[in-house]
């Protein structure tokens, strides 16, 4: 298709045409997590499968996407953006709690979310790899947001003496690499481990880029 078709105007069925146009793009995210996230999986979809199991027409997809492929990019926002709110707000509410406590209360919301539905970790770390040099170059764009967010928090508890004082970018980055890996396996039956202790682990090894050996918390 040269582009998507254009979308229907007016009031209908007692909604706008923007109302209709966001339920639509739902049913399409819906039936593309079931899809995508279990059987059978981004490669082996169709558009008219994916239109099938959103009890829509094909026809209504191209009004809302060029292609399944812009779909995947929009559902892996979406799966980001879920754990995204959830770490905010767990942060928000251990804002004023010792380094330690809050970490775990970050951690604890991020894995509780991923691993909610594992159709989130297939989407996140399995479906959206070697797709594009565009999706490529989204998921590394999501990865680098949440290295920004580790090293805020880094930095703030450097300001408060609670961890040592440096660069965190590069440790960050490393560490992402961990927390995905660690769920993934997690997830897919691996890890003989409950969540909890899984995220036990993580701040453990997040303290150790936080505190390195020899250093001590500031008065």
């Amino acid at each position: 298709m040269p582009g998507r078709l254009r979308a229907p105007t007016g009031r209908y069925g007692g909604k706008t045409a923007e109302e209709r146009q966001a339920e639509r793009r739902r049913r399409f995210l819906d039936a593309a997590l079931q899809l995508f996230g279990d059987t059978p999986g981004f490669r082996s979809t169709t558009v008219a499968a994916l239109s099938e199991t959103a009890g829509l027409s094909t026809r209504q997809f191209y009004e809302e996407f060029r292609t399944l492929e812009d779909v995947l990019a929009a559902l892996h926002l979406q799966v980001n953006g879920w754990a995204e709110a959830a770490v905010l707000e767990a942060a928000a509410g251990a804002a004023d709690l010792p380094l330690v406590e809050r970490a775990t209360a970050i951690f604890r919301a991020y894995a509780a979310n991923v691993t909610a539905d594992p159709r989130r970790i297939r989407i996140t770390f399995v479906e959206i790899i070697g797709v594009s040099a565009h999706l490529e170059e989204q998921r590394l764009a999501r990865r680098a947001g949440w290295v920004d967010l580790i090293c805020a928090e880094a930095d703030a508890a450097a300001a408060r003496g609670e961890a040592a004082p440096r660069d965190y970018r590069l440790p960050a980055t490393a560490f992402i690499g961990s927390v995905n890996g660690l769920l993934h396996d997690w997830s897919a039956g691996w890890v003989d481990a409950t969540l909890d202790e899984v995220v036990d682990e993580l701040v453990r090894q997040l303290l150790g880029i936080l505190r390195p050996q020899g250093w001590k918390p500031q008065a």
